[in-house]
């Protein structure tokens, strides 16, 4: 019998044989990692695989990438999105991912009209669809595809996908851009997204743990990590809590404008930077 992970993959092949050669925007994420790795597959050179490298993006998800490249034998064109130059994304509104993913289509939408794809592509699945995610309305200005919603896809569908195949990454936790992290209306500078990136870098060396975000809101950070972690009796609050206060000691050298760091003792929540109103 023809399990359902196999009619699936069968499913997003022909999705992706369908569009000849194409343009897979890759950012390091369990999503667009399966995108590349089935895209190459089906299409051989056909797939160019385009990573745009920038602050904001985790340099672990930029390695993933790179290692997946080496074990499945495509190459990265590296590309410049160039939100780091767009006054409107670093001042941080609401609809900040537009004006990134604005840059990056338009850079990859280059890139195709260069290589000669007709179509560039990207990890969207179904469950995004009900999201508030204005990086999609970037994507329709470009006509971007989506090869995971075309095939009808979840995010669970693709990792147990990716489980399927073998693929390391399958069970990697989520990983959003650094910006994300910091809290609607602060401005995203250089600095501050360094700052995310080194306290959550920092505290899962240290911790071993897989779920962490600095949140930055003006000169103020704060860490959130699992809420088990912090409410069990047998949590590890009081490690965690010696951790991030020896990370703020570190912080007052490296980052002089972030005045405080701090445990957030509620734990963890999707988008807790992000607000709509002020």
């Amino acid at each position: 019998m023809i399990s359902s992970e196999s009619m699936k993959t069968s499913d997003i092949s022909s999705v992706l044989a369908g569009y000849g050669v194409c343009v897979v925007a890759a950012s390091g994420g369990v999503d667009s990692l399966l995108l590349s790795v089935l895209a190459h597959r089906a299409l051989g050179a056909g797939a160019v695989i385009a990573h745009a490298a920038s602050p904001a993006v985790p340099a672990g998800d930029t390695a993933r990438l790179h290692h997946v490249a080496r074990l499945e034998g495509f190459a990265v064109r590296q590309v410049d999105a160039g939100e780091m130059r767009d006054p409107r994304y670093l001042e941080n509104p609401v609809d900040r991912c537009y004006y990134c993913k604005t840059g990056l289509y338009r850079t990859l939408s280059a890139l195709a009209r260069e290589t000669g794809a007709a179509v560039v592509a990207s990890g969207t699945n179904l469950d995004d669809l009900s999201d508030y995610r204005p990086g999609l309305v970037a994507a329709k200005d470009f006509g971007v595809r989506h090869p995971f919603v075309e095939a009808g896809l979840t995010k669970a569908d693709i990792r147990a996908m990716a489980r399927g195949l073998g693929l390391f990454f399958a069970d990697a936790p989520a990983s959003p851009c650094l910006g994300s992290r910091i809290h609607t209306g602060t401005p995203i500078t250089r600095e501050r997204l360094a700052a995310v990136a080194f306290a959550e870098d920092a505290l899962r060396q240290r911790l071993g743990l897989d779920l962490v975000r600095c949140r930055i809101h003006g000169d103020a950070a704060l860490i959130e990590v699992d809420p088990a972690l912090l409410a069990s009796a047998d949590g590890r609050q009081a490690e965690i809590t010696a951790a991030v206060a020896e990370l703020g000691r570190q912080f007052t050298e490296r980052f002089p404008n972030i005045a405080t760091i701090g445990l957030d003792p509620r734990g963890y929540a999707r988008g807790r930077a992000f607000h709509t109103t002020p």
